[in-house]
């Protein structure tokens, strides 16, 4: 028995040969060998504590990505298998996390990471092993790693054109510039007071306040900014992130200031957020982005209604009653990047991706998008957006540019904070020689 086993497979392996070779003899490829093999890619967020708020649902979209693709062949003949992990909101634990999903589940990308003390912390893992991170959400720039894409804004796309219009449209001459305390806020509001500085706003009508994370007494600093703001010429920039926005924006109604008395112009609040607060007191206030959900066109009602239906079917909480926005859009758009870059590329391998994913055109949700030549960045359009009864936003100002396209080049370190170009530093990370 054995010994004919053995024939039998020699015969078969034989007869597998000859196909093969008469169909490279013909011109058709024979199927990878390993095609049925799943590929893993690692899903970095926190889905608890204080930051759970905002990045739950990146996680969301990135598994309805995934699906599609899976429903559509897949990448280069492979299924996708996202592996998800719960960094909890504890930004040393993003690293452990990230080491855990290169290293052990052997992820060929990563998508993740929300705040910058969180990317950050992890940051070091992705270039020691030389991994991908596809980075989702607007952040404060002064930065370039080799291992990260970044898809979402970089100052001159969100934090630049925001003040401009407080100035150019509001007329705002005093700006409260408050955040959570940690890297992004504070980096942020460095290029902000850097700007406002260079068009000639004075050093005393800029005021800059701090609060820790999960912060929910802001009474004292609310009472702060209403004297501020007595003068009717005053504005709040806000850098705060997570749940503390739901108490800081209450505060704000409660004592009795709109978005007529002092405009809040958000960078972190959209319409995911908007869900926990209670929306009409805070009708007129703004936010700076890249995508709203309101975006009218075909392809953006498509998306927003798969995300809806997704988010249904799988029992989700708020089911269809959920929400697209910026960071959502470009943590979805980051996934069809990185397939689009592995069959450009027609491999896995992290180095040849990279090269792929320069230059890149691809159509998102909230329409045509590129990715940058060499910086790592995407080139988007910019938004200023006002809050609607409804929770969502009324796109009142798009932001011009010198392309065609409508798309802002994004800087990778702001040039408020880097006048001589020829000093910016040099990319970190990327291939090991």
């Amino acid at each position: 028995m054995f010994e004919t086993n053995s024939k039998l497979n020699r015969i078969l392996t034989i007869n597998l040969l000859l196909l093969t070779v008469g169909l490279l003899g013909f011109g058709i490829s024979a199927p990878p060998v390993h095609a049925e093999e799943a590929v893993k890619i690692g899903v970095l967020h926190s889905l608890s504590g204080t930051m759970a708020i905002s990045e739950t649902s990146l996680r969301d979209v990135v598994l309805m990505a995934a699906e599609e693709i899976n429903a559509a062949g897949g990448v280069m003949g492979h299924k996708i298998e996202p592996v998800v992990v719960d960094a909890a909101s504890d930004w040393p634990l993003f690293a452990e996390k990230a080491k855990e999903l290169i290293t052990k589940e052997k992820v060929a990308v990563t998508f993740g990471c929300w705040t910058s003390v969180s990317r950050k912390s992890c940051l070091p893992v992705f270039e020691e092993y030389n991994a991908l991170l596809f980075y989702p959400v607007q952040y404060e720039g002064e930065e370039q790693s080799l291992n990260v894409f970044y898809t979402g804004a970089s100052p001159n796309q969100q934090l630049i054109p925001a003040a401009k219009y407080m100035i150019e449209e509001l007329g705002s001459k005093k700006f409260y510039l408050l955040g959570t305390d940690y890297v992004f806020p504070r980096t942020a509001n460095k290029v902000l007071k850097a700007y406002l500085l260079s068009k000639g706003v004075p050093e005393e009508k800029i005021m800059e306040e701090y609060t820790p994370f999960s912060h929910q007494d802001y009474q004292t600093i609310v009472g702060k900014i209403k004297n501020f703001a007595a003068s009717g010429d005053a504005c709040v920039m806000s850098t705060i992130n997570g749940d503390s926005n739901v108490p800081f924006y209450k505060e704000f109604a409660n004592q009795g200031l709109t978005a007529d008395d002092c405009p809040i112009m958000a960078f972190s609040v959209a319409e995911d957020e908007l869900l926990a607060m209670d929306v009409p007191p805070l009708v007129g206030h703004l936010a700076a982005w890249n995508y709203f959900q309101s975006t009218n066109s075909p392809e953006n009602k498509k998306f927003v209604k798969a995300f809806k239906t997704y988010c249904k079917e799988k029992g989700l909480p708020l089911g269809a009653k959920r929400v697209t926005d910026d960071p959502i859009e470009a943590a979805y758009f980051g996934v069809y990047v990185w397939k689009a870059a592995v069959e450009k590329a027609g491999s896995f391998d992290v180095d040849k991706v990279r090269q792929a994913v320069y230059g890149l055109e691809f159509d998102a949700p909230g329409g045509r998008k590129m990715m940058h030549e060499s910086n790592q960045h995407t080139l988007k359009p910019v938004y200023i957006g006002e809050i609607l009864k409804n929770g969502q936003f009324k796109i009142v100002h798009k932001v011009s540019s010198e392309r065609p396209d409508g798309l802002v080049v994004p800087d990778s370190y702001s040039s408020y904070l880097w006048p001589d170009p020829s000093k910016i530093p040099a990319p970190t990370g990327g291939p090991k020689l």
